[in-house]
């Protein structure tokens, strides 16, 4: 049961739009600050996915807060300056590889985790 509640949890906080929020940012302030949001959120994620429970809180998750940033991303596709804003790719081609190469530091956390979990 509590590692039911835990994946529930841990797939709730990964539900976040961390790709559209560090798009976001990018767009609004000129800052780079929500990407290193977003890599230090899901490696913590990552690793508490892998430490308590196992991989599946992870993986839905990501697939979650990628199609939720999908549709905020759709959502501000008529305001000024967005879709010419991360030329040459579009604010979509972006979501795809942000979201991909996220995925590096989270693939980290897991064998870290792995790790730490055989030690203990």
């Amino acid at each position: 049961m509590k590692k039911i509640g835990i994946s529930i949890l841990i797939i709730c906080l990964y539900s976040f739009p961390f790709t559209y929020f560090s798009m976001y940012q990018d767009f609004i302030n000129r800052s780079l600050v929500g990407y290193v949001i977003m890599i230090v959120a899901t490696l913590l994620l990552a690793f508490l996915s892998k430490f308590y429970v196992n991989l599946v809180p992870m993986i839905v998750g990501n697939i979650l807060s990628g199609f939720i940033s999908l549709y905020f991303i759709s959502r501000m596709m008529g305001s000024i300056g967005w879709d010419g804003y991360f030329k040459p790719a579009s604010p979509n081609q972006l979501l795809i590889v942000v979201s991909f190469l996220n995925l590096i530091p989270q693939f980290i956390a897991l064998k870290i985790a792995k790790r730490y979990k055989n030690k203990c």
